[in-house]
């Protein structure tokens, strides 16, 4: 059966900031929903590159020198190790499109670890 994936629907599931769920994959790669707000940790992901599109809302993304603001219809791919720290003042809908198996908190572990592999 084909059937496409509906955004809203599968964002009404997530109950929790900075808790991914993955809604599809492709090859190796899994495209995750997740629903941001406040800081986020220092991490850095020492063997991927890590892509943030914003669906709905705007997020910074602080590094060391500098952030980059992303806003509704933007994309932004921090390149592997690079150590970066995610931020959104409001409620922020966003995609992240990363190899199966990534955790989201990379290098830094942590309360804001999410479980491993959530279908939503």
């Amino acid at each position: 059966m084909h059937e496409s994936i509906n955004f809203s629907e599968k964002f009404a599931k997530i109950n929790q900031h900075w808790t991914p769920g993955i809604v599809a994959e492709m090859n190796d790669y899994q495209f995750k929903l997740v629903k941001v707000q406040g800081d986020f940790v220092w991490h850095s992901h020492e063997d991927t590159d890590e892509v943030f599109i914003v669906l709905e809302g705007e997020m910074d993304i602080e590094f060391r020198d500098g952030k980059v603001t992303i806003k509704s219809g933007e994309m932004y791919v921090v390149p592997k190790g690079v150590e970066h720290k995610p931020f959104a003042e409001n409620e922020c809908k966003i995609m992240i499109v990363e190899p199966g198996g990534v955790t989201n908190t990379g290098d830094a572990g942590g309360e804001l670890t999410a479980e491993d592999g959530v279908w939503i």
